[in-house]
């Protein structure tokens, strides 16, 4: 196979993780070059998780198309170096070895983006390969503001939208987000020796890590998680008014966002708080409820 062919099997293969998002990533009714510019930045986001979880094998093809040392495959904070001095050739006006970051050249020249978002999404997979247990609140706070925050200020930056409220709000909505998805993700994130529920948290409601491993959650692991997944709940509910706050097309995007965690939310709470068999993913047609409530204005 052609190296261009390996180049864009690999990248469609980390874009392809957009079916398994809670919300629509660039759907169809937006213009063509909102949603090229999306995915460009949805692109971006999905990679650098993909070099910080990468196996061996994917790790040698992000190494060979950074130009970085072969023995790299197996280091992530190595990859993540050598992807970052790749994504400032993006700013610096030079072409980036990898594919999906060429792809993103054109969004940031277009939209005269900067690179302190997409710097942090990169610092916040740092903070994985070194981080794996947050013991308050505000610490796992702090760490969505590097990996869920940007991704909503990217989009109001694309949209032409940004203003001081309306990222507030954003923050909000996708810092929510990335809560009820580290919820979904418990056992999967157990798997890779992290815990993204805090420890003082878990010392509250008497959760041991042991009680995550097991096939079927007992009633402090869903008690925690119920607690949890009301903090999301409130944040989204913070966050709705920046549905409300622009037009259009793009109201429609954001209420997607926002209904996406909602119904998120709400297939947790089906699931009875018992995350561990599966992730509980929202339906449809309660995605498609979720929309027209937050369009409504409904709670």
């Amino acid at each position: 196979m052609a190296t261009d062919d390996l180049r864009l099997r690999d990248a469609s293969a980390v874009l392809d993780k957009a079916a398994d998002e809670n919300f629509p990533v660039a759907p169809f009714f937006l213009p063509r070059a909102w949603r090229e510019d999306l995915m460009a930045v949805y692109g971006y986001a999905r990679l650098v998780d993909d070099i910080g979880d990468a196996d061996l094998d994917r790790g040698a093809a992000h190494a060979r198309y950074l130009g970085a040392d072969p023995g790299a495959a197996g280091d992530p904070l190595e990859l993540l170096d050598a992807f970052e001095a790749d994504l400032k050739k993006v700013f610096a006006g030079q072409e980036p070895g990898h594919p999906l970051l060429r792809a993103l050249v054109p969004t940031v020249r277009r939209r005269g983006l900067t690179p302190e978002p997409f710097l942090a999404l990169i610092a916040a997979n740092r903070q994985d390969q070194l981080v794996k247990r947050y013991e308050t609140y505000d610490d796992l706070v702090a760490y969505c503001e590097l990996s869920a925050n940007p991704v909503g200020r990217l989009v109001l930056a694309i949209t032409d939208t940004a203003t001081p409220e309306r990222v507030r709000l954003s923050d909000s909505v996708c810092t929510a987000l990335q809560i009820v998805e580290h919820l979904q993700d418990v056992r999967e994130d157990l798997g890779r020796d992290r815990v993204y529920l805090p420890a003082e948290d878990m010392v509250r409601f008497h959760v041991q890590e042991r009680d995550l491993a097991v096939p079927t959650a007992g009633a402090s692991v869903r008690a925690l998680v119920a607690y949890e997944a009301e903090r999301a709940r409130c944040l989204l509910n913070e966050g709705t008014p920046l549905v409300g706050s622009v037009h259009g097309r793009l109201k429609l995007l954001l209420a997607g966002f926002v209904a996406g965690g909602r119904a998120a939310v709400a297939a947790i709470a089906a699931a009875g708080y018992d995350v561990l068999p599966r992730p509980p993913k929202p339906t449809k047609p309660r995605l498609v409820r979720e929309v027209g409530a937050v369009l409504r204005g409904e709670g």
